[in-house]
């Protein structure tokens, strides 16, 4: 490996965390970076991704391509997201070996644990209970992640490691009216709101769940801070079978609190009503994030400034679109 300046891949650097994860490496002084577009490289094959890896010869992968979406598309979709995730895993984790990369990072989801595990949620909760059914497919399949990670470490004597973050928002996002998630799908939906002068807006769900959110370039730090932490430090923290980490912020708000700082972001003065014919998921999921905060680094975005700094990110697409 190139110590002074390691060539390092970005797989999904498009996406939501991998383009963060682009900023924070630029940002500390990475200038050896390695993206490719969906069309230049189509991860679910595994041929174009062997050809990659024997081609460019990678010292450092962050895996943070992936399909997500909301609870909708997940219901929509559960084929396409347990079929694609899988293969991306398995191509990248496995060309990455085969071709001598000792370093991989892997980029999970909260998803992963029981539905109803106890709060906060440990990592060695893990397979302890039913996964909640309407992302189940996708939970899956980011669990063989996990898995993927750990057996090549076992096997082969690889170093490559897992991080399960909260719910992420933030620039990147994706805005589509039904397959994104809840802070990208509420800034829209509020900004509409106010633009047609809408009396009311209508939120899925009681408005009760508890959730935790993390604005991405958070997480992008945490995942560059955990990739660069050293083995022993690593593997003191972990255990070879249970080796992922949480990130998070380790604070929860319900959906309706939620609502309110969104639209007071925005500046929507119009009423909020939640449509309790609607499902609402999982009714909490909060991260124990202190092995993280042990090894030495901690969320430092408050919500209300991510969401003010999220929205910018939102009208500034606006004025793309507009553009184009």
């Amino acid at each position: 490996m190139n110590h002074s300046d390691p060539r390092i891949y970005i797989a999904g650097h498009r996406g939501l965390v991998g383009s963060a994860i682009v900023r924070a490496l630029l940002a500390r002084g990475h200038a050896n970076l390695v993206m490719r577009s969906h069309d230049e490289l189509e991860l679910t094959d595994q041929a174009q991704v062997r050809a990659f890896f024997r081609s460019e010869r990678i010292d450092q992968v962050y895996l943070a391509a992936a399909r997500v979406g909301g609870i909708h598309a997940n219901n929509t979709y559960p084929a396409e997201f347990i079929y694609d995730n899988l293969q991306v895993e398995t191509n990248v984790v496995h060309e990455a070996w085969r071709a001598g990369v000792q370093k991989l990072l892997f980029l999970g989801s909260s998803c992963i644990y029981p539905r109803l595990a106890q709060q906060p949620i440990q990592e060695d909760y893990l397979m302890a209970g039913e996964l909640e059914p309407t992302n189940e497919p996708y939970a899956i399949a980011k669990i063989a992640g996990i898995k993927l990670c750990e057996s090549y470490n076992r096997q082969y004597g690889t170093d490559y490691r897992s991080v399960m973050p909260t719910n992420l928002y933030g620039p990147g996002d994706n805005y589509h009216p039904e397959n994104s998630h809840v802070i990208p799908a509420m800034i829209r939906r509020f900004h509409e709101a106010r633009a047609g002068a809408v009396p009311e807006v209508v939120i899925w769900g009681s408005g009760r769940p508890m959730r935790e959110f993390l604005y991405v370039d958070d997480m992008a730090a945490a995942s560059v801070h955990v990739m660069n932490l050293p083995p022993e430090v690593y593997r003191g923290s972990t255990d070879p079978m249970h080796s992922h980490l949480n990130v998070g912020t380790g604070m929860d708000v319900s959906i309706a609190e939620l609502a309110g700082l969104v639209s007071d972001v925005v500046g929507y003065t119009g009423r909020i009503v939640f449509d309790t014919s609607r499902p609402d998921g999982t009714p909490r999921k909060l991260l124990e994030v202190s092995k993280l905060h042990a090894l030495g680094w901690r969320a430092s975005t408050p919500l209300r400034e991510g969401l003010r700094r999220a929205y910018a990110a939102f009208l500034e697409t606006q004025v793309m679109e507009t553009l184009a």
